[in-house]
């Protein structure tokens, strides 16, 4: 069971109106269930996480990685991230933010792989 925590709820908040702009590049192709109909949240309050994007029906949840992550607190603190949502069932799928500018279509044929078959 996923616990939703509701006191991160003004936090998530701020972060859907203040997205970096690899999160709003990103959000503006998964949003409205353009990849195989299926519904994406963006900065969703997940127990004490607060997650990039979340698809609750494939179970996945998709990071966008800038330079914080690759310090080596910013390493442990996504490892035990990652191990907390895998031991709760979900998925995640982890991209450089410069991806996003880089390779976007790379970034979106990884996400419709991940993805079981349409939801329309």
């Amino acid at each position: 069971m996923i616990y939703y925590n509701p006191k991160l709820k003004n936090t998530a908040r701020t972060l859907r109106k203040n997205m970096t702009d690899s999160e709003r590049i990103l959000w503006s192709r998964i949003r409205r269930k353009q990849v195989k109909g299926y519904q994406f949240y963006r900065q969703k309050a997940i127990a004490s996480y607060i997650v990039d994007f979340y698809c609750p029906a494939a179970g996945i949840v998709i990071e966008l990685d800038g330079s914080q992550h690759y310090t080596d607190e910013g390493r442990a603190a996504d490892t035990n991230r990652d191990e907390y949502m895998k031991k709760v069932g979900l998925r995640v799928i982890r991209f450089r933010s410069s991806d996003v500018f880089d390779n976007i279509d790379g970034v979106l044929q990884k996400i419709h792989e991940s993805l079981p078959e349409s939801r329309s």
